[in-house]
């Protein structure tokens, strides 16, 4: 049939031109990879589009959000601007009574601005030379008991206050581990206040090492900040001593004979709102619309801190605006051609300070909780090698559904092929990575889960994480990849399954 086309005056380069033609049908026909066809992939792909990103990662990251704190009007601007970005993506508002929002409360605890600290009459300036390392309440002026170690783990130090050096932690975190100082810190303090403690101090005074006083600013801004919580979520106890942190200035008056210290310590504690935005797009299957797939991200970060090289801004543009602006993406590519399933979208509030805003929406889903089909979270999804990224819960333990993973991978197959890193999922790895984002409280309630991202980097929580510093590019792949993956989901009749231990 084919030579029929042709007569013998046709022009020879038309001819080999029409054979190359006929050869590529042909090799599609057979080759699955080279001939695979458009239906099959995510139809809205061109709605995720790299400027439009780049734009609102530049809006959100920017100064003019502080950081977006959880336990501050900052986070719920934040939080407004998203919902705000959903209802301009063609999203309908999925949270409580009818609007984008589920309000929770953070029990928030603080050291009062009042509260003081002395040494033989000289007062310490609170987070410049003593840290309260978390809220407590005391008066007192009593004299100091000076331990040069704490090799004597039996005797009574009832109703004392115990001051002594600050002693590395056993075990050192491990070599490279990501905010390597402050876990060397809390893990030293957690360690002595806590046998202290355990003999009956009545207060607990730590002078910093070398080590922790280079970075005390830094990690002592949590400490400024105070503890947070939600309903249902244990609180620190207040029975505990106090403990406090100084800088290594007041060694010499600590250890000398007679010393004494005067503490009036007050906290305050109060309910301050965050929010999680919740949004959905309707899918088009009669049954299969009743049910979710559940992308999850965070809109907060750390806020307004202790400055570093002159920059006070924890702008958290890798952590997590690339997610939350992903999200917003996806929503658009979602309304413009909906999936089967219908798809809802969770920006958490709160995820810094302990994962609350997951936590209380997996706790008071919005939806049923039964009709939510899978997670499919990220966090941190626009640093590192161009053609690298990371799947967490997908290889055991952590791994709870894997034919969520196999769709993940497909996904990733066909679109975005990606050098896929699970390594970070081993029980071993020292980063925990896995238990340290908003899949978790949804893989703890039996719910499919999984977590992109890309994985850390040296600008992991400091002012430097600024939106210059994102891929905008392997952000756009990502944002891909997860879309990839939801439609996936969507589109298989039969939902992913837990996996049976």
């Amino acid at each position: 049939m084919i030579n029929s086309y042709f007569s013998k005056d046709t022009n020879p380069n038309t001819f080999f031109t029409l054979k190359i033609t006929c050869f590529i049908l042909l090799l599609g026909a057979f080759n699955p990879i080279f001939g695979q066809k458009q239906e099959n992939l995510p139809p809205a792909l061109d709605a995720i589009k790299s400027s439009e990103l780049k734009s609102n990662l530049f809006t959100l990251a920017s100064d003019s959000m502080r950081g977006r704190r959880a336990g501050t009007l900052d986070e719920l601007r934040a939080a407004a601007w998203v919902a705000q970005r959903a209802q301009e993506a063609g999203l309908k508002p999925a949270g409580d009574d009818g609007t984008y929002f589920q309000f929770f409360n953070l029990k928030r605890q603080v050291v009062d601005s009042s509260s003081t600290v002395n040494i033989d009459g000289k007062s310490l300036v609170l987070w410049k030379d003593a840290w309260i390392t978390a809220p407590a309440e005391a008066m007192l002026e009593t004299p100091v008991t000076w331990l040069e170690t704490l090799e004597d783990t039996t005797t009574s130090y009832a109703g004392k206050v115990i001051a002594t050096r600050l002693l590395p932690p056993s075990p050192l975190p491990a070599e490279g581990m990501s905010l390597w100082v402050y876990r060397y810190a809390l893990s030293a303090i957690r360690q002595q206040a806590g046998q202290l403690a355990k003999q009956g101090a009545k207060v607990v005074i730590l002078v910093a090492d070398s080590t922790a006083q280079s970075k005390i600013g830094f990690f002592g801004h949590g400490m400024e900040e105070g503890t947070y919580a939600i309903e249902g979520v244990e609180q620190r106890d207040f029975d505990a001593p106090p403990v406090i942190l100084v800088t290594q200035q007041w060694a010499d008056a600590l250890q000398k004979g007679g010393a004494t210290v005067s503490l009036d310590l007050k906290v305050n504690r109060f309910d301050y709102p965050s929010a999680n935005v919740v949004a959905k797009a309707e899918g088009t299957d009669s049954k299969l619309k009743s049910e979710y797939v559940l992308f999850s991200g965070h809109h907060d970060h750390d806020g307004v801190g202790e400055p570093v090289d002159g920059d006070s801004i924890w702008n958290g543009a890798d952590d997590n605006a690339t997610v939350s602006v992903a999200l917003l993406a996806i929503g658009r590519a979602w309304v413009e051609k909906p999936g089967k399933r219908s798809a809802l979208f969770v920006w958490h509030g709160a995820e810094e300070r302990g994962l609350f805003g997951s936590r209380f929406y997996s706790a008071h889903p919005t939806v049923p909780k039964a009709s939510i089909v899978a997670v499919l979270n990220g966090d941190m999804i626009g640093r590192n090698a161009e053609g690298e990224a990371a799947l967490l819960g997908a290889i055991p333990p952590h791994r709870n559904s894997p034919e969520l993973v196999d769709m993940a991978m497909k996904a990733n197959d066909a679109l975005t092929k990606f050098k896929v890193d699970t390594s970070w999922d081993a029980e071993s790895h020292p980063e925990h990575w896995y238990f340290r984002s908003d899949h978790l409280p949804y893989a703890q309630t039996d719910i499919p889960s999984i977590f992109f991202t890309t994985l850390l980097h040296p600008d992991y929580h400091t002012p430097r994480d600024e939106p210059e510093t994102i891929n905008i590019n392997k952000l756009t792949k990502m944002t891909k990849w997860i879309y990839g993956t939801g439609w996936e989901i969507s589109e298989t009749a039969k939902k992913p399954a837990l996996e049976v231990n």
